[in-house]
């Protein structure tokens, strides 16, 4: 039997917002983020922006609902446009299987390209593979090898889910998004707004002349510190890449239970200087007394 007016079950476009199911001619040819962020919409602020900020608010309520009990998870970034085959893939691919090993969950933007390798090489090595999606204009949907999934609506709640729930990230050749993800960790952890986690790019020959215009211009310049270039490992190798990881995350648990051993040590000493001084206060009373 012919399909009518030429459509075509299964392949047809199709958008996801929450639990909603968007095809063909239901599709807005905006999205959530654009109707929020577009300035020449003054008209209806005040009627629809408080609803849209209820919408907001439920976005991050899920995003902490559903992943607050994560195992310890890397965030890895990349190219939507990377092909299976390309060198960027085969890597990302060994990396979510070396960090599932490592007992790292992954945590990716969910789609095609690098995002999918990574999520495979998880999936298939036993760890906890998750995607974190976004309503866009080209809707890519979900990649096969994502086990757990929130569709998000607003750019914003979705990076904060990358980074709260994210040990360290890993960066592999991307384009515009990549590099957002890239450079808003670096100005999270040079600004101290997030604990120090490690930042690893790997693609040496592809970052290798972002990496060299930030210290022989921004550097040179004054606009960074030299020691924000440290701030950024640089590798081709998985295993190294991984290795950095859990030595950033060694140290720091070091470091806090350093902090945790100091701070009961002083609160110890001070519990005791308050009993010295309890006890001297009659102490020294009775000898005024008898002095009298």
């Amino acid at each position: 039997m012919s399909q009518s007016n030429g459509r075509r079950p299964g392949r047809d476009p199709e958008r996801h917002r929450g639990a909603v199911t968007l095809r063909r001619g239901a599709i807005p040819t905006s999205t959530a983020d654009q109707r929020l962020l577009d300035s020449r919409g003054r008209g209806d602020w005040k009627t629809k922006d408080a609803w849209r900020a209820l919408r907001i608010l439920s976005e991050f309520v899920e995003g902490f609902d559903t992943l607050a009990d994560l195992p310890p998870a890397v965030s890895v970034f990349g190219s939507a446009r990377s092909r299976p085959e390309s060198p960027e893939c085969r890597m990302a691919e060994e990396l979510g299987a070396a960090l599932a090993r490592a007992g790292y969950a992954v945590i990716t933007g969910g789609g095609p390209g690098v995002m999918e390798a990574a999520n495979r090489g998880a999936s298939e090595a036993g760890g906890l593979s998750v995607g974190l999606g976004i309503e866009l204009p080209f809707e890519q949907g979900l990649n096969d090898w994502v086990d757990l999934a929130i569709d998000f609506r607003y750019f914003f709640a979705r990076k904060t889910m990358f980074v709260k729930y994210a040990q360290a990230f890993v960066v592999l050749p991307g384009g515009f998004g990549t590099m957002d993800e890239l450079f808003e960790a670096l100005t999270l952890v040079q600004t101290g707004k997030v604990t120090r986690f490690p930042v690893v790019l790997m693609g040496t020959t592809y970052w290798r002349g972002l990496l060299d215009w930030l210290r022989d211009t921004m550097a040179a310049e004054g606009k960074i510190g030299g020691v924000d270039l440290e701030l950024v490992c640089l590798t081709d190798d998985v295993s190294a890449a991984v290795r950095h990881i859990v030595e950033a995350g060694a140290a720091l648990s070091a470091e806090q239970e350093a902090i945790r051993e100091k701070s009961v040590a002083e609160t110890a000493a001070d519990q005791r200087a308050a009993r010295r001084a309890a006890q001297d206060g009659p102490r020294r009373a009775a000898g005024d007394g008898q002095e009298g």
